[in-house]
């Protein structure tokens, strides 16, 4: 059986194509190259890869049509490589659906760590069973006992820092936007406001963090929203 990890590159600057490509290759992915919309569906439907690396702009249209079909049907890892650096233009393809969001130019080094993590949660979701533990460092998450433990010392959270705790950890290693965290937690980000998000996410890393000034889990994107790295 091929236990070979696919990748579909959608990218229609040449140079970047073989960039990735070859790096890819390297580390032993297969993978798959779309120069457009259209191509980029038609191989995604046929192949169905494992993870998706996107550029939104090209020939002809917008990577966010491809983001928003691959999303009607699937829910695999995609991460958006992009020149477009506006903080609203990140924002919109994160509250689409996408993993992840590199800017160019890059270093293919963290886009190999970017895809390993999306990798690690694409199995998590095909596991039929959530994580009923979660322990990384110092950090313990039983979710039976509705436990929290910080070096092995138990730790208090209020049911809104736990259900926050553990929405950042399902998506661990993914930029969750404000606007995400606040409609999946409050059931909708109307008439919340991010302020009350960012009170409640300083109290969590003043609780789980051993330096809540610079923090190992709980990672702010400035201006876009959190990250839980591992």
């Amino acid at each position: 059986m091929d236990d070979k990890k696919y990748i579909l590159i959608v990218e229609d600057d040449k140079y970047i194509i073989n960039f990735i490509s070859m790096s890819l290759k390297k580390e032993n992915y297969g993978y798959y190259v779309a120069k457009s919309v259209e191509e980029a569906l038609s191989l995604f439907y046929a192949n169905r890869p494992d993870i998706v690396i996107l550029d939104l702009g090209l020939p002809d249209g917008d990577g966010i049509e491809v983001l928003r079909t691959i999303r009607e049907i699937s829910q695999i890892p995609v991460i958006v490589v992009s020149a477009r650096q506006e903080e609203q233009q990140k924002i919109q393809a994160l509250d689409m659906g996408a993993d992840d969001y590199v800017t160019k130019p890059f270093y293919m080094g963290e886009l190999l760590a970017r895809i390993r993590v999306g990798l690690r949660k694409s199995l998590i979701i095909q596991n039929e069973n959530p994580e009923k533990v979660y322990q990384f460092d110092y950090l313990c998450v039983d979710r039976e006992k509705h436990l929290v433990t910080v070096d092995e010392k138990e730790i208090h959270l209020t049911p809104m820092e736990y259900k926050i705790l553990n929405l950042l950890i399902d998506n661990r290693g993914k930029v969750l936007t404000h606007n995400y965290i606040l409609s999946e937690i409050w059931g909708s980000s109307q008439g919340v406001e991010s302020g009350n998000l960012r009170v409640f996410m300083a109290a969590l890393r003043r609780k789980i963090e051993k330096e809540p000034t610079n923090p190992r889990f709980i990672l702010t994107e400035v201006g876009v929203g959190y990250r839980f790295k591992e």
